[in-house]
């Protein structure tokens, strides 16, 4: 296979296996392929070899599956092995099944586990023929089902709520929540967590609502899964800078 024939099976490659069309940069690093390629040996750009690979560059594979695509595939595995799919048993699935879709594919359309659950669930509730299935999914802690709600009365003008605004870490993820007591608060959630909880800042607060919303909205791009977030050290150090909101 000669070089040109090589980087556009390789961008196929990786477009299928990830749901998007690779920069140039990423393509690189996964693949080895000199950048000289795309500046003037090959192709003028980059631009032109995701082109004639028949992508747009920066763009989602082309046959773009729908969420109910990947809900039915989902449901067609846990109905044949008895049980939700852990990310082990899915991969496996993936080597043997070539339509069923990569993790990764599934992960950044759907969310994290208890997302894909509730769209599961979601999905079986009006699909008639896998309601056998809905048995075999399991139940979502309450945590990541709540929404909050303000009564119709002071929606216009809700009323700060005294508390404590706190920052957890299990694992490689941070939740950032809101208590009035962040000590029991912790023990609760750390009951239903695999790994050890550790807190890392609670923040006093007359307005627990308010601020809780600002570093969700500031952390909005790192966020994961509901209340939890993939944040860097700086994230964590400037929620550790802050010590009361009066």
């Amino acid at each position: 296979m000669d070089e040109k024939a090589a980087v556009i099976a390789a961008i196929k490659r990786l477009t299928q296996e990830n749901g998007v069309v690779p920069g140039r940069a990423r393509f690189i690093g996964e693949t080895g392929f000199p950048q000289y390629l795309f500046e003037g040996k090959i192709w003028a750009n980059w631009s032109d070899a995701v082109r004639e690979a028949g992508y747009e560059p920066n763009g989602l594979n082309p046959r773009r599956h729908s969420d109910d695509e990947l809900m039915e595939h989902l449901a067609l595995l846990t109905r044949k092995i008895g049980c939700f799919p852990t990310t082990a048993q899915m991969r496996m699935e993936r080597r043997q099944n070539n339509d069923f879709f990569a993790v990764n594919v599934i992960t950044q359309r759907l969310g994290g586990r208890a997302a894909i659950l509730l769209k599961l669930r979601e999905f079986i509730a009006r699909t008639t023929e896998f309601a056998d299935v809905a048995a075999l999914i399991p139940e979502v802690p309450d945590e990541h089902q709540r929404v909050v709600e303000l009564p119709e009365d002071d929606a216009d003008d809700p009323q700060p709520v005294p508390g404590y605004v706190y920052l957890f870490r299990s694992g490689k993820f941070h939740k950032i929540g809101r208590s009035n007591h962040h000590g029991r608060r912790a023990y609760e959630i750390a009951l239903q967590l695999p790994e050890k909880l550790e807190v890392v800042h609670t923040i006093e607060t007359d307005d627990a609502v308010g601020i809780e919303r600002y570093w969700h909205q500031r952390f909005e791009g790192r966020r994961r899964n509901g209340e939890w977030f993939q944040l860097t050290k700086a994230d964590v150090a400037a929620f550790k800078r802050r010590r009361a909101f009066m």
